[in-house]
Parts: structure tokens; sequence; C-alpha cells
């Protein structure tokens, strides 16, 4: 039947959708597409409902919560509003009403664009806060709300218990400043304020969440043994009275001034710190909302008007190649200015090399813009019509615009990144990660100290930290002659760290704290190293053919050469301090006991790799026990001579150099 085809295949898209949306926080398609797809679905369920299931998207009201939050069950259910998209609409929904209701007066609001929680207080104190999820069960975010600034952790004069219904956002300029931290440090940007607000409050750790600094607004009392009204507005003002922030809330009589609000409203929404998706209309009259109750789904007395994202034309005249703190080129596109959702647009994001050919974006083409979630600009689409002759594909360059080093893409993704290991956009990163605690652990080097020291050209480049004018880096805010003192001792200590921490400090790809081990275990010296071939280095326990040819590029481009020069020259030890490879355990006997995770033999072939003697008794002459599970007699007996016994991780720990000999 080709109405039920129809109809599971507008529901399989809906429901992966909705789990993208409400489960991941992760939407693929804009919010005026889901709704429209689900329009045609309801009609075309209303013309079939022998087809309608339970399952169907148009019974749900949203996604199921996620396991890792404790669930909450609403007291009173979190409905969702009916959508209207055109004045008929919006008319046909006033003369339902009027039906029952006789001189409606309409509530307007700006629907906020974020996450929907409910907010529980007993004896004026918060005590939960849970997100809608499903409209009967929610998630248990509490910890993380107590965060948001906006929402009161004390009322006064209030009721025993209260539940009102809030709408939880991030405000656009937190967005922004959030989005370009991301972009510095090579993230993924956020698509929408709506999808950052949600996924910083479902962060496991509030202290993420308090650092995104949320907001919230109030919009309705769920529950209440307090004061009675008759009306909604009524109930918004003692709302604020009691000190929570209230959204707008203006009343009218007429439905042509509301429908003079909702135009008005379109046209101002940037006014707002918060994206607006919609207008809420909704019955002022407490007493006539009961009269006219609700469908399984939604209020009878209200509706959702739903502005179409705006769109218009404009013309490529450039396309810049930023570099990020991480290394990764963004492109963004130069366009002629165009007035977009109420601000003057001049640039758009590109995302990434992959995207401007998906599209076949070239410069001089006429494209179509639209803010994606009302904030970033971006290339819907490229309007081939009035496409210039002669225009030619767009290619990012394979060299770095800003230090000219060779560009490499991304093995696990998209991104094009630079190698420059003295690249000055990547400086604050590079000097971080070459002071932290794994590289060349420089205590009192912070992120803080490094911007200061960047900003005042004081370090151009990581060697410059063995060099600088150490006068001048006291007079820095948060320094002073005595910090300034103790990180220059740090510093001068970091010269002695080694081969492992230096090598780490570079940040070649493919080679973290474990590999730099195994190399150092293998390669006495820094120079040692560099001369190896891709051969020797594969040779080496733990380095593949990708890591070996990482290295080997790493050490021939020009800007590393020049950096390892300039620490050698400033004294930075380029010796190992790793026991070479294969005489780790040289000289030792080791005994081993009881139930392992892995072959006993296995386990006995690493110990002889480093030259240890395994055998089948304890003795005084014993070094260590290995203890499994279910040890018995040898591990009595070591510890009635005193023999130190470790567990398999233990001596999985010593052989990685993560711990000292027993």
């Amino acid at each position: 039947m080709e109405a039920q085809a129809q109809i599971n295949a507008l529901r399989e898209k809906l429901n992966l959708w909705s789990h993208q949306y409400y489960d991941l926080d992760a939407p693929t398609v804009p919010d005026f597409e889901y709704d429209k797809t689900l329009r045609e679905l309801e009609e075309l369920e209303e013309q079939f409902p022998e087809l309608v299931t339970p399952d169907s998207p148009t019974q749900r009201v949203g996604g199921q919560p996620l396991e890792t939050f404790q669930q909450v069950r609403h007291e009173v259910p979190l409905q969702s509003l009916q959508d209207v998209f055109a004045p008929q609409e919006l008319t046909a929904f006033a003369q339902r009403v009027c039906q029952s209701v006789s001189k409606p007066r309409w509530v307007f609001e700006p629907k906020v664009d974020g996450l929907s929680v409910a907010l529980e207080y007993e004896d004026g104190v918060f005590v939960r806060g849970a997100t809608r999820g499903n409209g009967e069960v929610g998630e248990d975010v509490t910890e993380n709300l107590k965060t948001v600034r906006s929402i009161p952790l004390k009322l006064n004069n209030a009721p025993r218990r209260l539940i009102v219904r809030g709408e939880c956002y991030m405000a656009r300029t937190v967005f922004e400043k959030l989005n370009r931290r991301r972009e510095e440090e090579g993230r993924p940007l956020m698509a929408n304020p709506r999808n950052a607000a949600a996924g910083s409050l479902r962060q496991l750790d509030p202290k993420v969440a308090a650092s995104r600094r949320l907001d919230c607004v109030i919009f309705n009392i769920q529950l209440s043994d307090g004061p009675a009204f008759d009306t909604d507005s009524a109930a918004l003002d003692y709302l604020s009275d009691l000190g929570f922030p209230v959204i707008d809330h203006p009343v009218y009589d007429d439905l042509n001034d509301v429908s003079q609000a909702i135009a008005a409203l379109g046209e101002s929404r940037e006014r707002y710190p918060f994206d607006i998706d919609g207008a809420v209309v909704k019955l002022d009259s407490l007493p006539d909302r009961e009269l006219l109750g609700a469908t399984a789904k939604f209020p009878r007395w209200a509706v959702a008007w739903k502005y179409p994202p705006e769109q218009k034309e404009s013309v490529i005249e450039d396309i810049v190649v930023q570099v990020g703190r991480t290394g990764v080129l963004t492109p963004k596109a130069v366009i002629r200015p165009v007035r977009l959702a109420g601000t003057t647009v001049t640039n758009a994001t590109l995302h990434n090399q992959d995207f401007i050919t998906e599209k076949d974006i070239r410069i001089g083409d006429t494209v179509v813009v639209q803010k994606a979630g009302e904030i970033i600009p971006q290339v819907v689409s490229v309007n081939l019509s009035r496409r210039q002759s002669g225009s030619e594909p767009y290619l990012l360059p394979n060299h770095c615009p800003v230090c000219g080093a060779a560009v490499v893409r991304d093995e696990d993704g998209s991104a094009l990144r630079c190698t420059g290991a003295e690249c000055p956009a990547q400086l604050v990163r590079t000097i971080t990660h070459f002071a932290s605690r794994e590289a060349m652990d420089i205590e009192g080097l912070g992120p803080s100290i490094i911007e200061q020291l960047v900003e005042k050209k004081l370090v151009n480049r990581p060697a410059d930290l063995y060099t600088m004018d150490w006068e001048q880096a006291a007079a820095l805010e948060g320094l002073g002659e005595k910090s300034a003192g103790n990180l220059r001792s740090a510093v001068e200590q970091s010269k002695s760290r080694g081969l492992t921490r230096l090598l780490t400090a570079f940040g070649i790809r493919q080679v973290g704290v474990s590999a730099a081990r195994s190399l150092s275990r293998t390669f006495p010296t820094l120079d040692a190293l560099m001369e190896a071939s891709e051969e020797e280095l594969t040779a080496v326990e733990d380095i593949g053919g990708i890591t070996a040819k990482s290295l080997k590029d790493w050490f021939a481009a020009p800007q590393s050469r020049h950096l390892v020069e300039e620490l050698r020259n400033a004294g930075v030890s380029f010796d190992s301090t790793e026991t070479p490879a294969g005489t780790l355990l040289a000289g030792k006997t080791v005994v081993l006991t009881g139930t392992l995770s892995r072959p006993r033999s296995e386990v006995k072939k690493l110990l002889e790799e480093q030259g240890a003697k395994v055998s089948g008794s304890v003795s005084k002459k014993t070094g260590f026990v290995v203890a499994g599970e279910a040890a018995g007699s040898k591990l009595t007996k070591a510890n009635e001579l005193g023999i130190p016994v470790l567990s398999e991780e233990d001596l999985i720990s010593l052989l990685n150099g993560e711990r000292e000999m027993p």
C-alpha cells in the first residue's frame, strides 16, 4: 500500500532526527524541516487513521532520557505545543478556541530555543531540577542547574511546594565566545546555542556546566499549593515577584494584534540575548484552559508559531584561510554584505575542504546563505545559473598561510593541519603542551602566564623559554619577583628532563608518552634517533610505519631542525634517562604464582625479554613475585621472606617505566 510505505519512510526519518536532536544533542536538520516533515506525517495519518500506531512520532512528545542521569517522573507532564506555520492555521486555532470560549485574551511570548526544564522548590528552597525528557520522564540535572545563576536557589515568601517550568539557554554572546575558543583549539564547532545549552546541561561534571554560563527563563507554574490565579499573566507576574526570570508576556484581546506581534518579533529577534525559533500564543484564562483540556500530546489552548530560517543570496568575493591554535586550517568565505536575521553578514564559514568540494563552492559564485541556529552564517547552496565563466574549483593551500610549513590531513577526519613546530598561529598551544606535566613539566607555567609571554613577545618559540628576559617576565600580571624566580628555577630544571619528555614535548603526530619512552629505550640520544632510518624506527616496539614516517617528516622540516638546534644551544639535555630495552630486569629472578589474565607463557616471555630469569620457586634470591588470583604457597613464602609482591597491573606499570623497581 503506497500510503503505508510513505508513512513508514516518514516515521523512520523523524525517529532518526529525533534521536539525533533529543538524545544525542546533535541535530542534523533545521527545526523547520523537522516540523514540516512531522506535519506531513500528521496529515497522512489523518487521511488513514487505521495506519496510526502507538510508536508513531506523532504520538510522542520527545526523546528518551539518557541512562547516565537518574530518571525523574514529572508530577505534571511537560507537554509540547502544536506548531502553526501560516496565518490561516493561526486563525483556525483561534476559531476552535472561540467555539468554547467567548472573548478570549491571548498571552504572547517569544519561544526560546533552549532546553526545557522543571524546577522543584520545597519551602522556597530549590531541591530538584529535571530535563523535559519525553514529557513524562526526564533526567535529574539538579547539580548542573544549580550552576545557572539566573535560577534562584532560595525564594522569599514562597509556597510550601512549587514546580515551575522554564527554558535553559546559552546567550548568543556566550555561544560565540565558546565557538571561537573551540575553533582556536581545533575542535568541531557547536551547531547552535540550543545544542550547546543541551550539551552543557548534560555534563556529568557540574564544573563544566558552570563554565558554560547558561541562563534560564520561566514561563509556567506546573504545580503549587500557594495562591490561586485566574490568569496566566497574573501567575507569571507572581513568579517574577518571587525572583524568577520570567519571559516577556504581553496580553492581547484581538488576534490581529497577535499577528502583528508575531511579525514584529520576527523582525526584531536579535534584540533578545537568546535564540528564538518561534512565538507562543496561549489563552490567558486558566479556567478556560481547564475547559478546553488537551489531546494526548498537545494542550488545546496554545500553539507555537514557527519562523522559517531566513535565507539571502550573496556573492563570494574571496576565500581566506585561518589557522587555529592546534594548526587546523579553517576556510572562510568573504561575501558581499547582506542583511540576514537582523544583522549585516560579511563572512560565512566553509568548514573544511570536504564541505567546499561537496557543494563545489568557488570564488565569484552567487550563493544562498543563512544563519545556522540564527548565529553562524553558512553557505547553503550555489546558484549555478549565475556562475562566472572561467571559475575554478577552490583548493585549500598545501602549505600553512602563516608559517609556510607543510600541511597534512588528519587520518581520522577532514581537517587539514599545519606541521610547523614554530608556527606563530599555534604558539600558545605549542608552549602549553611543551611545558605540560607529561612533557617538560615546568611547574608554574600555566595558560595565563603563557598568554602574556606571547602577547608581550617575550617568547616567540619554545626555546625562548630558556633565554627570555626574566626582569620583564617578573612584571607580568600574576607573577612578581618571587614567582618569577620560582618559574625561572622550574624552567632551568626542565633542561635535564631527558629524551622521553623532550620527545613528548615536541608534539610530533603519533608520538605520545608511550611511544616516546619506547624510542628512548632504544636510542640513547636525540641525535641517534634523528639519524635512524624508517626501518630502524619500525624495529622499535610499538612503533609502526605511520609513526616512523611522522618522525622522519618532523625531523626533516626546517622549523623542527631550527627548534632542535635552539634547544641544544640553550643547554637542554638530549640524552635518554630510560633503561635500555632488554635490560630493565637484568639480574632479577622473578616468580609467577596464581591465575593471571593472560597465559603464563606470555608473561614469562615479557619478563625474559627484559633480562629477567623466571623461576618456579621462591627463595632469598628472588627479586620479586608476581601474584595473580588464588595465589597459594609461593605467595605465603614470599611474605614470610619479605620478598616484594607485585600484582599483574604493577608488573605492566613497571615494564612501561611507570613505577620504580621493587
